[in-house]
């Protein structure tokens, strides 16, 4: 009997200007190392995959990246985050932004990673 492909899906590939912090930060919060060769990375989480590119001469200052990532329970996610050492506030990086009701109808909270890319953490819904 033949095997069913896997579901089509899409991962963000993200800036980072050093592989290794990156992985030790997402690290810290309970990703895991896929892939790692000197000009990629690639990191998971349950149903979460995250992949990185080296971008050593990136500003974060002026970083427009980012993506989301949808969660069944975001309050552990924003959770893990927080117990890593990242802090919440409105400036610096990493950052996070809290958990709350969205305008746009779904609770959501915001982290900014040490390389300027911002991941909103979307709850959701069932």
């Amino acid at each position: 009997m033949a095997s069913t492909p896997p579901p089509d899906r899409a991962v963000p590939n993200l800036p980072s200007r050093d592989l290794d912090r990156t992985d030790g930060f997402y690290g810290a919060f309970g990703f895991e190392r896929v892939f790692r060769d000197e000009g990629w990375l690639i990191l998971a989480r349950g149903g979460l995959q995250l992949e990185f590119f080296p971008a050593p001469d990136l500003d974060p200052l002026s970083s427009t990246f980012m993506c989301c990532l949808r969660v069944a329970d975001v309050d552990e996610l924003y959770g893990a985050i927080r117990r890593s050492g990242v802090v919440e506030a409105t400036r610096g990086m990493p950052r996070l932004h809290p958990v709350r009701m969205q305008d746009w109808g779904l609770r959501a909270g915001y982290l900014v990673d040490p390389d300027g890319t911002q991941l909103t953490l979307i709850e959701q819904p069932a």
